[in-house]
């Protein structure tokens, strides 16, 4: 396959602490105070990670910046984003897990679903970034990155992402609908090539071994 296509078989390890995360999305805000409390989340959340990332998942933990986290998805089976590896940076706020993280994706400008915005911005019930009924919302004292990574998974990068925008759902089941979701994957489908090339030309250092 192409250097984007993910083999199965790889010998990446699906969680690793770096020692840095090269052009991080929030690297440049100030790290979270290293309490003991903060530290003890931290490695909550590394060991969350190590034991449950489902096939499809890989993240890079930062040693330096303990707040900081990178995740790459690859794009399930059976949708526009088949093929596709897409990453996205976290951020653990000094007030984490009392608010959710923040979650940058690295969409090199184009829109590829309605959760995920040109400008990074990923719309999620979990992160409080997008409304909805019967949604899953933060909790603190159950909730995890592994958690907002699964959702991302499950939850965005779906069949029909064109149902993902809240009004447009009403139209499911109708031609309409049909004809407008599959004409939206196809665009999907398109943005997916083209985010793998760019990526490839300009991939996260961490990103090149996948």
């Amino acid at each position: 396959g192409g250097p984007m296509e993910v083999d199965g078989d790889c010998d990446f390890p699906q969680f690793e602490v770096a020692s840095e995360l090269p052009r991080h999305a929030y690297a440049g805000q100030a790290p979270a105070a290293g309490s003991k409390d903060f530290s003890k989340t931290v490695q909550r959340e590394w060991r969350l990670l190590r034991r449950g990332l489902p096939e499809g998942i890989w993240v890079r933990a930062s040693e330096e910046r303990m707040d900081l986290v990178r995740a790459f998805i690859a794009g399930p089976a059976k949708t526009p984003y088949e093929d596709g590896l897409y990453a996205f940076d976290i951020c653990l706020g000094p007030d984490y897990p009392a608010v959710p993280p923040s979650v940058y994706f690295w969409s090199y400008g184009d829109r590829l679903n309605p959760n995920l915005y040109d400008n990074g911005k990923v719309c999620l019930s979990l992160l409080g970034t997008w409304s909805g009924q019967g949604v899953e919302t933060w909790n603190p004292s159950e909730s995890s990155v592994l958690q907002v990574l699964i959702s991302i998974q499950a939850l965005v990068l779906v069949p029909e992402p064109y149902y993902n925008e809240p009004s447009y759902d009403q139209y499911r089941g109708t031609d309409e609908g049909r004809r407008a979701s599959k004409q939206y994957n196809e665009s999907a489908f398109l943005l997916t090539l083209q985010s793998v090339i760019h990526c490839c030309r300009n991939p996260p250092a961490d990103f090149a071994d996948l």
